[in-house]
């Protein structure tokens, strides 16, 4: 019979050892802020808005232990070197070469103004981020693991369709494919939808629960502004259909 002292320790590191979680193989799993994968986007500096939006979220996971390497900022802003330009190629490569691990998570939120029909502007290249490569970068970078993609913009409704919609995707837009968002003017903070979506991330359990928090708060605004609805759409692929908030 060992020494107490010795049978303690021995106690003591079982303990620890079970309280460790494990992943497949008997690995230890990392902490969950390391499994995600995120990419913000601003797309236009017109207007402070976009910038502020992507900063904001990057606050947000920072505060929940997503490590800097993992978020990966990019502006139309010129002549800041800490941030990536938001040119369609760039934006598109980042995604698509994502270093996503089984088990992980991917998080791209890209806000800006929309073209009707078309997509998302992207004011530093003078070019538009249409539906179809987006889905194709994501396909590359973030493959079967759970995805969200946050559009915020006009008319972003054309990404909560085909070919962005998959299984392990759940996508969010602030405005139907037919219909302006609101909140672009240089004396706001925030976009309407960013501003909504930023007030419910930390306080909603599940996806679907945060956007029918946004799409509520989203409604009382542009009513307090007489505007036309509009009409926020989501994506809810069958893997992820009640995937928690927890980064």
């Amino acid at each position: 019979m060992p020494p107490r002292p010795i049978a303690w320790f021995c106690a003591v590191l079982a303990l620890a050892l079970a309280l460790i979680p494990f992943g497949p193989g008997g690995r230890a799993a990392a902490p969950s802020g390391e499994q995600w994968q995120v990419v913000l986007v601003a797309g236009d500096y017109a207007e402070p808005v976009f910038d502020n939006a992507t900063r904001a979220v990057k606050r947000l996971l920072s505060r929940h232990h997503i490590p800097d390497a993992n978020i990966h900022r990019l502006s139309a802003r010129p002549g800041d070197p800490s941030i990536e330009p938001a040119t369609a190629s760039r934006l598109l490569r980042r995604i698509a070469g994502l270093p996503v691990q089984p088990g992980g998570r991917c998080l791209v939120f890209i806000t800006s103004h929309g073209q009707r029909g078309k997509g998302i502007w992207l004011a530093h290249s003078g070019e538009i981020l249409r539906p179809e490569a987006l889905a194709q970068a994501l396909a590359g970078g973030c493959g079967a693991v759970p995805t969200i993609v946050i559009v915020s913009g006009c008319y972003a409704g054309s990404f909560a369709t085909r070919p962005m919609t998959a299984r392990n995707r759940i996508i969010l837009t602030a405005a139907r494919a037919d219909r302006s968002s609101f909140g672009c003017q240089v004396d706001r903070t925030y976009t309407v939808f960013d501003q909504c979506l930023l007030e419910a991330l930390p306080l909603a359990p599940t996806w679907r629960a945060a956007f029918g928090d946004i799409h509520a708060c989203v409604r009382r605004r542009e009513r307090e502004l007489s505007a036309e609805p509009s009409l926020p759409q989501a994506s809810f692929g069958a893997a992820v259909r009640n995937l928690p908030i927890r980064f």
